[in-house]
């Protein structure tokens, strides 16, 4: 094997051993400096390097994930089910009200508490809000200027990382939710997901497509059953609908 080989094969080796001890997703500066000054990899070789390993792994049970805050090596999405029977005690579950609640932060942001509740028809519990904020999914972007100046909310990188993206471009279009008959009636959404020209001003609300979604939205206040994560876990991670942005 060549030097030239040699040295590959160990800026791989290293990358993915610190990937499988990292825990979180490491950036490319962080990725560097596990290397001496002396024989640091440059960016185009770590890239490389991570082109190989996602190569790799390709057709395994694991697979290299870019997400905003670096990569990591992650259990391959359709295998959640089967993997989640490790920890049978912990139902991988999402209320439906904290769902509907992230993914109009998500795709509507910034917005404020009472806009979210114009939306849905609800009053929003106070600890779902709570409970988005303190698992750093969520936080608070700047007030409204409008009296009272309520906050507004917006999602942040830790949001990303654990629903798997690198940005929020790759939230899936609005077009591409299923079973929608009742939310386009509802919301006055054209048939192919779009917002009709008379209707642009308030943004389309998503909806979620997800596992385990505890009940129906109903008039009145959520539930308190409804507030927090049913349990915590690798539930499904897909939110979907509208338009995006990231506030940092």
């Amino acid at each position: 094997m060549s030097d030239v080989g040699m040295s590959d094969a160990y800026v791989r080796n290293v990358i993915e051993a610190a990937l499988l001890a990292a825990g979180t997703p490491l950036p490319l500066t962080e990725l560097a400096r596990l290397f001496a000054d002396g024989a640091r990899p440059s960016t185009q070789a770590l890239r490389a390097a991570l082109a190989e390993l996602a190569a790799h792994y390709e057709g395994r049970g694991i697979e290299l994930k870019e997400t905003a805050s670096g990569f990591r090596i992650q259990v391959r999405r359709e295998l959640a089910a089967e993997i989640s029977r490790l920890w049978p005690e912990r139902a991988a579950r999402y209320s439906r009200a904290l769902l509907e609640t992230l993914a109009l932060i998500a795709y509507r942001q910034p917005i404020t508490r009472a806009e979210i509740e114009a939306v849905r028809g609800v009053t929003v519990n106070p600890n779902i809000i709570r409970t988005v904020i303190e698992r750093n999914w969520v936080r608070v972007v700047g007030h409204r200027d409008v009296p009272g100046h309520p906050e507004l909310l917006g999602t942040t990188r830790e949001f990303l990382d654990y629903f798997g993206l690198k940005s929020l471009d790759e939230l899936p279009p609005l077009s591409e939710i299923r079973a929608l008959a009742d939310l386009n009636l509802q919301l006055g959404l054209a048939e192919d997901g779009s917002v009709p020209a008379e209707d642009a001003s308030p943004a389309p609300p998503p909806s979620v497509a997800a596992g385990g979604l505890d009940g129906d939205a109903t008039e009145g206040e959520d539930g308190a059953e409804e507030d927090e994560l049913s349990a915590e876990g690798a539930g499904s991670r897909e939110l979907v609908a509208g338009p995006r942005h990231l506030d940092d």
